[in-house]
């Protein structure tokens, strides 16, 4: 099967760097994010789960958000803001802070706090944020992530939702690692862009019809995740991958921002209540990493 011509590409789930005070570090979150544009990504996705986002407040997200586009990033094209909230007016209000700098694209995850709300319920709670964003978000794609949410977006929620707001909902990210569900928004929702958030399964969903992928391996690695959302298998995506995540994984992709960065103790600091890795397991995982590394320029 050939690949769709109509794909979202890569976009790097971006982590986000914070100062000694654990605010956001604009200087090198502009810095990582022009760096990550010109090493290969499509996009940035900002806020996520790799970005801590569910910790960041609405002015820091609008402080944020103003620093990438002031340095050039094109708000149209090249930035996905992501969404993290279980209130309705706090996911509007995230929102809107991309829509006043003219951004269309988001990554909306579910109300994470209440559990088994069950599709009734959730419709109402995307149907509310979707009428309150309006036609201006008109790139919304759905975030299946349920082993962090808790809550999980069913193909016929999915399926309602996209009838319900044709001009909004574009695409769904599934995070949630099963080939099964995937290969299940593949065959019902086709029209939809689906990206995968688990690397390992993007070279055989690109070849399914995937649009791409939203994830955080493109912080160190956008070279290697150029082939598989290609269609093309790297394996040395999955050996890192492996090697990741037995730790905390947002914290493993941040030591390993810096480590490639050369700034590892700027890059080390997490937002509370998350944790950064320890200094024998940076060590450790640097040296997995490093290896690969040293194997594919051999």
């Amino acid at each position: 099967m050939p690949l769709r011509a109509n794909r979202f590409g890569l976009s790097v789930a971006l982590s986000t760097p914070f100062t000694e005070e654990r605010a956001i570090d604009l200087p090198r979150l502009v810095a990582h994010g022009l760096q990550s544009l010109v090493d290969g990504c499509n996009s940035l996705t900002v806020f996520g789960t790799t970005g801590e986002g569910a910790t960041l407040g609405l002015n820091e997200r609008n402080r944020a958000l103003g620093a990438l586009v002031g340095a050039g990033v094109d708000p149209k094209t090249q930035l996905v803001v992501g969404i993290a909230a279980s209130s309705v007016e706090d996911a509007i209000a995230q929102g809107r802070a991309g829509l006043m700098l003219g951004c269309p694209s988001f990554l909306l995850a579910p109300p994470f706090y209440f559990k088994n709300p069950g599709d009734e319920g959730l419709f109402d709670w995307f149907a509310a944020v979707l009428t309150g964003l309006g036609p201006k978000a008109s790139n919304v794609i759905l975030y299946h992530i349920p082993q962090v949410t808790s809550v999980g977006l069913s193909v016929a929620l999915i399926d309602r939702l996209k009838k319900a707001f044709p001009a909004q909902v574009k695409g769904v990210k599934d995070s949630s690692g099963s080939w099964e569900n995937t290969e299940a928004l593949l065959k019902q929702h086709a029209d939809l862009h689906i990206l995968i958030g688990d690397e390992r399964l993007l070279a055989k969903g690109m070849n399914l019809g995937a649009s791409g992928t939203i994830c955080g391996l493109a912080n160190i690695a956008p070279d290697l995740m150029q082939a598989p959302v290609n269609g093309i298998e790297e394996p040395q995506v999955a050996a890192m991958i492996e090697i990741v995540l037995p730790y905390a994984v947002t914290a493993a992709v941040k030591a390993l921002v810096g480590h490639r960065r050369n700034d590892p103790v700027a890059w080390s600091r997490m937002r509370a209540p998350l944790r950064s890795l320890g200094e024998a397991e940076c060590r450790k995982i640097f040296a997995a990493i490093d290896s690969i590394r040293a194997k594919r320029a051999a």
